[in-house]
C-alpha cells in the first residue's frame, strides 16, 4: 500500500485501551502512533499491547494540542460521532494521514476538531470502544487503499484465477524474503 498513516488518541485514560490501539496500529502497518493529553499508566499498556508496538514503530506523547506536530503534507482525520461527520464507508482516505480518536468517555476537543481536515464517523447508533473504533478505521483504510479486487456481486470470494494481477499487500516483500 502506498503512502503512510499514523493513529492516535486524545485524552485517553485507560491503559488497556491504549495498548489495544497500539497493537492494532502495529498490526495494520502504521508508520507511527501517538497520544495527546493522555492520562494512562504506561506500565499497564503492555497488558494489551502484546506485540510491544513501541519497539516497532515510533510512539509520540504530546502534552497538549498546541504541542501536537505532524509531518509536512500529513492530513489530520478525526474519528468522531457528530452530525456533520462523513460516514466512514463513504470516505476517501488520504494517502498520507494521521487519524485521531477521542477519549473513552468524551469527544475530540474543539481544538483538535479545528485542526482536522476531515472528520469521519463509524455509522453506529452510539459510540463504541475507542480501540474498536481504531480497528474499524484502519480496516476500512486497508480495504479501500490496499489494492484488493472489487468484491464479487454474488456472495463469496473472488475467483482469484480470474484476477491474475491481484496480489495481497506485502506479497512482494514476502516473496523476496522466501527467495533469500
Amino acid at each position: 500500500m502506498r503512502g503512510y498513516f499514523g493513529i492516535g488518541v486524545e485524552g485517553i485514560s485507560k491503559a488497556h485501551n491504549l495498548g489495544a490501539v497500539l497493537r492494532t496500529a502495529h498490526a495494520f502497518g502504521a508508520s507511527f502512533a501517538y497520544t495527546i493529553d493522555a492520562f494512562h499508566k504506561a506500565a499497564d499498556v503492555g497488558r494489551t499491547d502484546t506485540s510491544r508496538s513501541a519497539s516497532h514503530l515510533p510512539f509520540y506523547e504530546w502534552e497538549s494540542v498546541d504541542d501536537f506536530i505532524l509531518p509536512k503534507g500529513c492530513t489530520l482525520v478525526g474519528v468522531e460521532l457528530t452530525d456533520d461527520s462523513i460516514d466512514l464507508p463513504s470516505f476517501r482516505h488520504p494517502l498520507n494521514c494521521a487519524y485521531v480518536l477521542g477519549p473513552e468517555q468524551g469527544s475530540l476537543s474543539e481544538g483538535v476538531q479545528a485542526r482536522c481536515q476531515h472528520i469521519v464517523k463509524i455509522p453506529t447508533k452510539f459510540c463504541i470502544n475507542v480501540s474498536l473504533a481504531a480497528a474499524l478505521t484502519l480496516y476500512d483504510r486497508t480495504i479501500s487503499l490496499g489494492g484488493y479486487p472489487d468484491r464479487p456481486v454474488r456472495p463469496g470470494g473472488p475467483d482469484l484465477g480470474a484476477v491474475s494481477n491481484w496480489q495481497p499487500p506485502g506479497y512482494r516483500r514476502q516473496a523476496r524474503k522466501s527467495k533469500s
